[in-house]
């Protein structure tokens, strides 16, 4: 299992429509996700500022991940979010979230 931990600036004047769009979000776009091998995911918001956990419990992330984008229900899901996000500029090429390095643990 990965934990992987990610950041996304939530554009000003967004929170309550990002939080009621994530109150509802579709069962298919969460069917989706469980199909991706991902586990115990969460979003948390401080100001703009998004951070995303989960944990991967597969074997081919990037596989995973490809397999979740070409999902047209994930992709209107997408299309709806990405209005209100406003990835950061360091973000490795191909990131919408930009990924983070995990520095401490313990279970």
């Amino acid at each position: 299992m990965q934990r992987l931990g990610q950041v996304l600036k939530l554009k000003p004047g967004r929170k309550a429509s990002y939080r009621a769009c994530h109150a509802a979000v579709r069962p298919e776009v969460l069917e989706r996700i469980e199909q991706c091998n991902i586990r115990n995911c969460s979003i948390f918001l401080k100001g703009n500022t998004l951070f995303g956990y989960f944990e991967y419990q597969g074997d081919e992330l990037q596989a995973d991940f490809k397999k979740m984008a070409e999902d047209k229900r994930t992709q209107e899901w997408w299309t709806i979010m990405e209005p209100m996000q406003d990835p950061l500029p360091d973000r490795k090429p191909g990131e919408w979230w930009a990924s983070m390095d995990e520095v401490f643990h313990l279970d």
